[in-house]
């Protein structure tokens, strides 16, 4: 079954790889989107896919790359769309 997810990251969550190891990880389960970080020190992600995929991409959130320090996690559930092909790193 489908899902998509639209994902806020808060915590020390830019200038430690987050977008790249999202994208990578994105790669991984065959997940579609997009990753951004946001003016206010937040990174803010778009997952689409099979829902264990997209819920796999929300716990790898949770944890991030080694260097980040996640303290919340906030997931919004969406329809669905299928307009995404791949997986980017949105910039601005």
């Amino acid at each position: 079954m489908k899902a998509r997810a639209h994902v806020f990251v808060s915590g020390k969550v830019q200038g430690v790889f987050f977008r790249s190891a999202t994208k990578q990880k994105a790669e991984v389960y065959g997940v579609k989107g997009w990753v951004r970080n946001l003016a206010d020190g937040r990174v803010e992600a778009v997952f689409e896919g099979e829902e264990d995929a997209v819920k796999a991409m929300i716990e790898f959130c949770k944890r991030g790359p080694s260097a980040a320090q996640v303290t919340n996690v906030n997931v919004s559930w969406e329809k669905p769309t299928g307009e995404f092909t791949a997986f980017k790193v949105r910039y601005g």
